[in-house]
Formats: C-alpha cells, sequence, structure tokens
C-alpha cells in the first residue's frame, strides 16, 4: 500500500542584500499532501498476534517478525514503512503486546507507551477476549468497550499528539472454515486447546458446535464495532482500520504450521499491509 505523505522543509527566499526589508510574516512550510510527516517514534499495544508469536521456527514470541515494530529482514513492516521516510525513528520503537494479553491489558500497556513518548501508537486487541474456553466466557460486549475505553483515554491524556491505530480482530470463523478440511490444522487444533471456543471439535458438523463457532463469530463482530466507535469517540487522533484486518482473507499459508491460528511471517506481512496508513496527516 503506497504512502502519499512527505516531510515539508520551509520554504524560504534567496538570500538578498543585507539592506532588504525583512518579511513581515513569520516564515511557514510548504504546503504539503501530509501536513504531519512521519513519526519519530511508535509503540506497539495488543496480544500474541502483535508480538509475532508462531512466526519464528519456534513456538515463542518473535518480536523481529511484529507486522506493527518488526525489524527482521522479512518483515515489511509499519516500522521498516516509516524508516524508509524518517531515519528519526530508528531506535524509537517498542513493542508492548503480551501474548496471551485481552482488553483489560491495553490500559497498563499504553501507560507504558506514555512512558516512552512516542508519537504512533498501533492497537489489536480483542481475539483472546473471543478465545475462552466456553462460549459463556468471552468477555462481554461492555466490559471489552470498557477496557478498551480506559487504554485509548490513558493515551489521549498522555500523549494527546500522538496517532493512534486501532485495528479490527481477526475473523477466527474464517481460519475455522480454511483450517477444518487440513489434516494437519485439525490434529494441532484438537490437541493444542487452541481459541476452544471456535476450534474445538473443528470437524463437527453438529447444531450445538455450529451455534457455538456462530456465536464467537457474532461477539468477535461486536467487539470489532466497539473499537470502531472507541476510536472515533477517540478524536482525529485515531484512526479506525475500516475493517481491513477483520476482512483479511487468510488462507492457511498465512498462518503458522507450529499452531495453524497465529500469522507466519507471510501473514505477519499482509497485516502490515492492509493497515498501513496511506497517509500520516491525521
Amino acid at each position: 500500500m503506497g504512502v502519499l505523505g512527505v516531510f515539508a522543509l520551509a520554504c524560504e527566499g534567496g538570500a538578498g542584500a543585507a539592506g532588504d526589508p525583512q518579511p513581515t510574516k513569520a516564515r511557514t512550510k510548504a504546503p504539503t499532501s501530509a501536513a504531519a510527516g512521519y513519526p519519530g517514534s511508535m509503540a506497539a499495544l495488543g496480544d500474541s498476534i502483535t508480538a509475532g508469536v508462531g512466526s519464528c521456527l519456534a513456538y515463542l514470541a518473535c518480536a523481529k517478525n511484529s507486522w506493527a515494530v518488526g525489524d527482521g529482514n522479512g518483515i515489511k513492516s509499519h516500522y521498516k514503512g516509516i524508516l524508509a521516510k524518517n531515519a528519526k525513528i530508528e531506535g524509537h520503537v517498542h513493542n508492548f503486546a503480551e501474548p496471551g494479553a485481552e482488553a483489560d491489558a491495553l490500559a497498563g500497556q499504553a501507560a507504558r507507551a506514555v512512558a516512552a513518548k512516542v508519537q504512533y501508537v498501533t492497537v489489536l486487541i480483542g481475539a483472546n477476549d473471543a478465545c475462552a474456553g466456553r462460549v459463556g466466557d468471552m468477555t462481554p460486549v461492555a466490559t471489552f468497550r470498557d477496557q478498551v475505553d480506559r487504554g485509548l483515554a490513558k493515551l489521549k491524556k498522555g500523549l494527546p499528539k500522538a496517532r493512534v491505530l486501532v485495528a479490527s480482530v481477526p475473523d477466527l470463523y474464517r481460519l475455522w472454515q480454511v483450517g477444518r478440511d487440513e489434516d494437519a490444522a485439525v490434529r494441532v487444533w484438537r490437541s493444542g486447546g487452541i481459541c476452544p471456543s471456535m476450534l474445538a471439535d473443528p470437524t463437527s458438523t453438529a447444531s450445538a458446535d455450529n451455534r457455538r463457532r456462530r456465536a464467537v463469530r457474532d461477539r468477535i463482530d461486536a467487539y470489532d464495532e466497539q473499537l470502531r466507535a472507541a476510536c472515533e469517540a477517540y478524536g482525529s487522533r485515531c484512526r479506525w482500520d475500516d475493517g481491513r484486518v477483520h476482512d483479511l482473507r487468510f488462507t492457511i499459508d498465512l498462518v503458522s504450521p507450529l499452531d495453524y491460528f497465529h500469522p507466519s511471517l507471510e501473514g505477519q506481512n499482509e497485516l502490515a499491509a492492509v493497515t498501513f496508513p496511506e497517509r500520516f496527516d491525521w
């Protein structure tokens, strides 16, 4: 996805003689299609997806492959996209995402971003709120919204000039659809206890299992609506991803063969591509 924003340099006239009259107005930057330019620091908040779990050769967090702040050779992250335009961001990047984190962890992560005084923050949260042991244990929608609001409020108060990108929750129902006929994925899901609310008994066509999966799908849709509304309430410094992460048509080769759940390196690059802002002027 192309980036249209560019830094503007102050537009000054040629040097005149010592006696030339001085301008009556302060010099200002020339007009530009991206008035704010690229940020010089950033932080990523969220869960194991942003932590890069499963994107390396081991089932561990792999920050270098994070869609948001990864700096590995194979990742085309937001950080690397910004670095290509603004070298000042080098070394000023933080990954505060935590494997297993639910929305109630967002406020603590936001506090760390405030302490780091960053200029750009990405937020991807919600999959673990839906991936409960049972449907009845999923985070209630109202609770989820309150927890997201508390996290965003910390960012707004502590970093009033920072730009915030809020991403939608991945479509786990789609994941089940593409993996239920893959023998390897079915074996892993059955043995690993991965997202049981959605992926338990992955080949079952029983009515109860279909209702369970639809309930998780609907809860994620509700979370996405609350994320969108929370970002809108935040104000002009927050950008919603317009559901692009949720709409990403994951295929089995875009998830890690270690668990058939977390994005592979290729999947992380897809996440980065669909969420990278076309402009950094909000």
